[in-house]
């Protein structure tokens, strides 16, 4: 049955042990990889109670059911798993270089087709799904925070038999639930926004089509992409302060870019009005951006995002992310301290 409590609500009470005296509010950390056969576990590849708390309160934030992972990528990996042998698989071209590197590689080895559109474009994106298995897409995407229209894109993909997964890993359930707009599967680097404090690798897909999501336990019970039980219970525990850190990072980003809007060290900030990134584009290029670690002090130079602490990165240093990324974009992630100690430390590194 749907949770019909608002998602601040939901964040803070699902995934608990049953109520009772003397019953922890928390569920343990389950440590066993055997269980006594005639269950519905029998071995630690196929479920932990550790992981099953985390999967209602992620399942019951974005309306569906969830199979975490131990890491984003894991999740990724299952999911393309879907598609057939030369299926065709629609994706942004500025998406996560993870996911672009996975879809390249499986394209290489002759396992399937991808299409690469400009997801803004929706009646490209439309045209693009003919004959698709897979309609793949960030809103907003990574780092180039692109809107995309979901419920649009996916009909047009249903209309042409395809699924469509949505990366919500920058959005997180407290700004969009993209499976109340039509889409299958939802996907999240659990390690960032949902887990929260840099501590946790993990992954999740959630999904409302029960049939989808035992094809999907089966593959991940063959593949053994499962997580570890600590990395469960931190993401869980990371999870009940969501909607409060979502909204405070929201809070600084939002200030942050009116400050960053016309700064003379820029030519371009990227803020799509809602969540905690914000993408800068120095001036003065790739060697500008470069300098900021030799300038920043209280924001950290770090290649992941969504924790607690507020942290930056030149993209194009990694060299599978796309050309079309501007060489002097700056991924900026803020978040949860002070503005004026973040807006201080930005001010006086730019000047």
């Amino acid at each position: 049955m749907p949770d019909s409590r608002k998602p601040a609500t939901v964040a803070v009470h699902a995934g608990r042990p049953e109520r009772g005296p003397d019953q922890p509010l928390n569920v343990p950390i389950t440590m066993a990889s055997t269980y006594g056969a005639g269950g519905d576990v029998e071995y630690g590849r196929y479920g932990n109670p550790t992981w099953a708390a985390f999967e209602d309160a992620l399942g019951a934030l974005e309306g569906g059911r969830c199979l975490s992972f131990g890491s984003g990528m894991g999740a990724v990996t299952t999911v393309l798993d879907l598609v057939g042998q030369d299926g065709i698989v629609v994706a942004p071209r500025h998406s996560y270089t993870g996911t672009l590197l996975q879809l390249a590689d499986l394209e290489m080895r002759g396992r399937i087709r991808t299409r690469l559109v400009d997801i803004t474009d929706t009646a490209a994106v439309a045209a693009a799904c003919d004959d698709a298995a897979l309609v793949w897409f960030e809103s907003p995407t990574n780092p180039a925070l692109e809107i995309a229209d979901i419920a649009a894109i996916t009909e047009a993909a249903h209309a042409e038999g395809a699924r469509v997964v949505v990366d919500n890993t920058f959005a997180t359930p407290v700004i969009q639930r993209p499976i109340e707009q039509g889409v299958d599967i939802v996907l999240h680097s659990a390690t960032k926004y949902i887990a929260g404090h840099s501590d946790a690798l993990m992954g999740a897909i959630v999904t409302a089509d029960d049939e989808l999501y035992a094809v999907l336990k089966g593959r991940r019970d063959l593949l053994g992409t499962t997580p570890g039980t600590l990395e469960a219970y931190l993401a869980l525990r990371g999870l009940r302060t969501l909607h409060l850190r979502v909204e405070r990072a929201q809070a600084n980003a939002t200030e942050l870019a009116r400050r960053l809007d016309g700064h003379p060290a820029l030519s371009e900030v990227r803020y799509p009005g809602f969540g905690g990134i914000i993408s800068i584009v120095l001036a003065d290029g790739a060697d500008a951006a470069d300098r900021l670690p030799e300038r920043l002090r209280t924001w950290l130079y770090a290649t992941s995002l969504g924790g607690v602490e507020s942290t930056y990165e030149r993209r194009r240093r990694w060299n599978a992310e796309p050309d079309t990324i501007p060489a002097g974009l700056v991924r900026l992630s803020v978040g949860i301290e002070d503005v004026e100690d973040l807006w201080a430390d930005l001010a006086q590194a730019l000047a």
